[in-house]
């Protein structure tokens, strides 16, 4: 077996497994899947699960599979398909031969149903779904036995027919599996294998069927038809495993796949469960799946994430069977370390305030040239204007400051590029905020090292005149809380203010410094360029700030 040795992939456990697998079959080609269930849009923790199949693939030079577990049309939608394509291919991925839905072997997983009742090993149950979920007990509670449990299996045949054949309404029956009520493990307690889902029609099979197959049934079956050698999962559902080899074992399955499980990714601030995320946007508290505030692919790739960058922290974070949670600050590096040598820098001033440096003349302009980029020669040159008047930060004065990393009154900095300033005086308005802040320059220091021991803050700015009105979307964590997903009311820790819209100026030629609408803001952050819309300010979302 031939291993691919030009992929620097970190190694982890299920490597371990897959090599010694190897070792006792040399013979043994290496084939994984990928099966999103199309009732959402991906996220981060899919493209955790995307980089482990694929590269194993990639790494063993096998295949991987994308398969759609389309087994529950009343929650499916062709859209959310459409949108796991795109992802993956977003991502830089490719699967093998066509795709794959779990819907292509409806009929072979109705034929081991019944396989199943023949043996006794199913049945079919008319217990409503609340009456299931109470016979089942608890983790302190044994199970009790359906009254319809015991039924002859030539009776459990003819009623499954007839659930095919849509004799019965949605919720009224079941086929269940004949386990153990009594298992330690609640899965183990019967399992529900079919339901009836009556719907007008499923967006693969249309309307050939009224019953479709858990999840946890035809999962494992479809894995084996497709050879899967290797079915990788998260460990919620390391106890599914059982039943999941349960039922190989029992339609007489042979090579079986083996599965293996390692940790859901947890990133603090943020919740990834989809049916928390469908949660918010029926609340309207996002907007839709591509909220730049999710960390759904749409939503990533939406706030200026790149595919590089998303691929490189879930090789970083590696895999292992631990559950624990991962800074967002980690995902944030990865994508400054992707652009910073990508793209050119250029200055903005996100919370404009006014100076007036009062010992240059009214008229004077001085132009002064600079690079695009400090390490990346091919990226050129720009030219910045220094006039009389130009806007800062306001957050980068403080009139009596003790913080010297800030302008304040008879404190210096040095403008970027630049003279020193020394603030003189403010002018406010009648609401007692600051209008204009008054600064004297040095000119015989422009562009040169400072010889005093004491270090002076440098700090961005842009001419007034040779500036342009700019709108900045800057997006923060959705949540207040770290673990957002372990709290009963989520809502609650909301943070309103995660999205924030402001108004500030850029330089004027701020277009022409953009390489693949990708830009630094010199000592603000990395941002993206939105599309340009006619009479309306440039805009730019921010991707990540950098921290002063």
């Amino acid at each position: 077996m031939k291993i691919n040795k030009n992929k620097k992939i970190n190694t982890n456990f299920i490597y371990k497994i897959i090599e010694k697998d190897i070792l006792k079959n040399n013979s043994l080609n290496i084939k994984t899947r990928f099966p999103p269930e199309p009732n959402g849009h991906l996220h981060i923790g899919h493209a955790k699960s995307i980089f482990i199949n694929f590269n194993i693939s990639k790494k063993y030079l096998g295949k991987c599979n994308l398969r759609f577990d389309d087994t529950n049309p009343s929650k499916e939608k062709i859209k959310y398909i459409n949108s796991i394509k795109k992802d993956i291919k977003w991502l830089g991925l490719k699967w093998n031969e066509n795709i794959k839905y779990a819907s292509n072997y409806f009929k072979i997983f109705y034929k081991y149903a019944m396989i199943l009742i023949k043996k006794g090993l199913a049945y079919v149950d008319n217990l409503t779904k609340n009456q299931i979920r109470k016979y089942r007990g608890s983790l302190i509670k044994e199970g009790k036995n359906s009254p319809f449990r015991n039924r002859k299996i030539e009776k459990n045949i003819n009623l499954f027919k007839k659930m095919k054949n849509g004799y019965f309404k949605d919720g009224s029956i079941c086929l269940r599996a004949k386990i153990n009520m009594k298992s330690k493990i609640i899965i183990m307690r019967d399992p529900v294998l079919y339901r009836v889902i009556k719907i007008k029609k499923h967006h693969q099979t249309k309307n050939k069927w009224c019953i479709y197959p858990t999840y946890d049934f035809s999962h494992c079956i479809s894995d084996y038809i497709e050879k899967i050698t290797h079915s990788i999962c998260t460990t919620e559902f390391t106890n599914n495993k059982i039943l999941y080899n349960w039922i190989l074992k029992n339609i007489g399955t042979k090579n079986r796949p083996k599965q293996y499980e390692f940790s859901r990714l947890n990133i603090e601030n943020n919740i990834i469960s989809k049916r928390k995320i469908k949660k918010l946007i029926k609340k309207k508290i996002v907007k839709n799946w591509s909220d730049p505030r999710l960390l759904t692919i749409s939503g990533l790739r939406k706030r200026g994430y790149t595919p590089i960058s998303i691929m490189n922290f879930c090789n970083y974070i590696g895999v292992t069977r631990k559950e624990n949670f991962i800074q967002m600050s980690y995902l944030e590096h990865f994508i400054k370390e992707d652009l910073k040598n990508k793209v050119k820098r250029a200055m903005a001033v996100l919370n404009p305030i006014k100076i007036i440096i009062y010992n240059l003349p009214k008229n004077y302009k001085k132009i002064i040239k600079i690079p695009n980029h400090p390490k990346i020669k091919k990226f050129g040159t720009q030219k910045i204007v220094l006039r009389k008047e130009i806007y800062i930060e306001k957050e980068d004065f403080e009139e009596t400051s003790k913080n010297k990393k800030k302008l304040f009154i008879n404190g210096k900095v040095k403008l970027r590029y630049s003279y020193f300033i020394k603030a003189k005086k403010i002018k406010k308005n009648k609401l007692n905020k600051i209008e204009k802040i008054y600064c004297k320059c040095y000119k015989n220091i422009i562009n040169k090292k400072n010889k005093k021991k004491k270090k002076i803050s440098i700090i961005h700015w842009v001419s007034i005149k040779d500036s342009i009105k700019t709108k900045f979307k800057i997006y923060k964590n959705l949540f207040k809380t770290k673990y957002p997903e372990k709290k009963k009311n989520m809502i609650q820790y909301i943070d309103k203010k995660s999205k924030k819209v402001k108004i500030g100026f850029s330089q004027k030629d701020i277009l022409s410094k953009i390489l693949k609408n990708y830009i630094q803001f010199e000592r603000i952050g990395y941002f993206m360029l939105n599309n340009l819309k006619k009479n309306k300010n440039i805009t730019f979302t921010c991707i990540t700030k950098f921290k002063k």
